[in-house]
């Protein structure tokens, strides 16, 4: 019997040992086992909200990648329209321009509607409030993409071969190219602190579940040596008394 309790004893010392933790059954802390469960969760969810921030990064560098794109067509044709301003420019010269001009034109275009991550087009006006999930609750912010066809920038009748053209149309797109440029810009430096602050918020939840969850590895060790050593203590007297019991029982017969 006394063996037997002695072995209960020392199981929960291998099972804690084997395991690394402190608390692996309600029975070794409830309340613990509680809290750290809690714990568990907001660390998770600042983990994923970081991992949703990141990826809120990635579809900004894209989409700023391509108004880049779309910043050099537009200042290419600017530099066009300002040539066919010039009194030496004939009506073929124009032409010319005009024609680099719509090819111009086209790749703006095809930027704006093929631009896109996970199948999602980032450029021409779909997706004008998106909202990333960086908050463990499920909250976090929402990101106005830019749209940058032709039409929401004005110019898709730009033609440099009619006379009463004017280089503000161009300008005005430009303008409104820097400002989406700049709004993605502040959003991507949002995102990477809100990362570096999931992170960092992540590492302290879980340095703080794991001083409830997590085993005192030297003292356990210590913990299980004493009990072993009062185990064979046990037994040895178990067995000497066993001895003398049979001595005395020889001594009557």
């Amino acid at each position: 019997m006394n063996t037997i309790s002695a072995g209960n004893r020392l199981f929960p010392s291998y099972s804690h040992l084997s395991s690394g933790k402190r608390i692996n059954t309600a029975a070794d802390d409830a309340a613990g086992l509680a809290i750290g469960q809690k714990m568990q969760k907001e660390e998770t969810g600042l983990r994923v909200g970081g991992q949703n921030a990141q990826e809120g990064i990635g579809v900004l560098n894209v989409a700023d990648g391509a108004l880049s794109g779309v910043m050099d067509s537009l200042q290419r044709i600017r530099d066009l329209a300002l040539r066919s301003m010039n009194g030496t420019s004939s009506a073929s010269d124009k032409a010319y321009y005009q024609n680099e001009i719509d090819q111009l034109k086209e790749g703006i275009q095809s930027m704006s509607k093929t631009t896109s991550l996970n199948e999602q087009k980032l450029l021409d006006g779909s997706m004008a409030d998106m909202h990333l999930a960086t908050n463990p609750d499920g909250s976090g912010m929402r990101i106005g993409m830019a749209n940058s066809t032709l039409e929401a920038l004005g110019i898709a009748d730009f033609d440099v071969t009619k006379g009463n053209f004017s280089l503000d149309a161009i300008d005005d797109a430009i303008n409104m190219v820097s400002q989406q440029r700049g709004s993605l810009g502040a959003s991507t430096n949002r995102l990477e602190h809100t990362y570096n602050n999931n992170t960092s918020m992540s590492l302290e939840q879980l340095k703080s579940r794991s001083r409830i969850e997590d085993l005192d590895m030297p003292k356990a060790i210590s913990e299980k040596k004493k009990e072993e050593l009062l185990d064979q203590y046990r037994t040895l007297m178990m067995k000497r008394q066993m001895n003398q019991n049979s001595m005395v029982v020889k001594l009557f017969q």
